[in-house]
């Protein structure tokens, strides 16, 4: 039987101790199905420092015996780089009442227990108390007759959904990264955004 599992809440400043725990489970669990990623060290570091520098992000954890076994993060959109935002203020939609999900990340034995659902609650409360209109994350796009694909994946589409989120088709960026046996490789993310207002 698995370990119980707590969750903790660390904003802004309180994320520097953790910022190795998640870099870690990043690449680990970013190495599976569908982003493929080559972790990176460097890269890692450079990422996170974003979240280290704004006051309003959040790191969500799950722990259990002493050890990050999941993590979800979240920040001011407008904090993030412009590549991030530069894509709502395209489409006439003001960055600044944007949160952005960055990730949710578990570890594949803990799957199955609340702990999505849980991410998803504490992010959204944490933007509801900061004011924000939207809470907004994006997914990286595949092709679904790629060959890579483990025949046992199930894409989060449908959870996702219904927690009240709408894939965004005409709201996307392209991120690099390096991408196992292939190296550095330009993806294209579509945003999924959810309308408090609308709600």
């Amino acid at each position: 039987m698995t370990a119980p599992h707590t969750i903790g809440l660390f904003r802004g400043p309180e994320i520097l101790p953790w910022l190795e725990d998640v870099a870690a489970l990043r690449m680990a669990v970013f190495r599976d199905w569908p982003y493929l990623y080559e972790g990176d060290d460097a890269y890692e570091r450079e990422y996170l420092s974003t979240y280290a520098a704004s006051r309003d992000s959040l790191f969500v954890l799950a722990m259990a015996q002493g050890q990050v076994v999941g993590a979800a993060t979240g920040l001011p959109l407008l904090h993030d780089a412009e590549s991030f935002h530069a894509p709502f203020a395209a489409q006439g939609m003001d960055p600044a009442q944007v949160f952005y999900f960055g990730e949710s990340l578990l570890l594949p034995e803990w799957r199955g227990r609340g702990i999505g659902h849980a991410f998803f609650d504490h992010r959204e409360a944490h933007a509801h108390g900061l004011g924000y209109r939207w809470t907004a994350f994006a997914s990286v796009d595949r092709l679904p007759e790629d060959p890579r694909c483990p025949p046992s994946y199930r894409a989060n589409d449908t959870f996702w959904t219904k927690r009240g989120y709408a894939r965004q088709d005409g709201l996307a960026m392209q991120l690099d990264w390096r991408e196992q046996g292939l190296g550095e490789v330009s993806h294209w993310l579509t945003f999924w955004l959810r309308d408090w207002e609308a709600a």
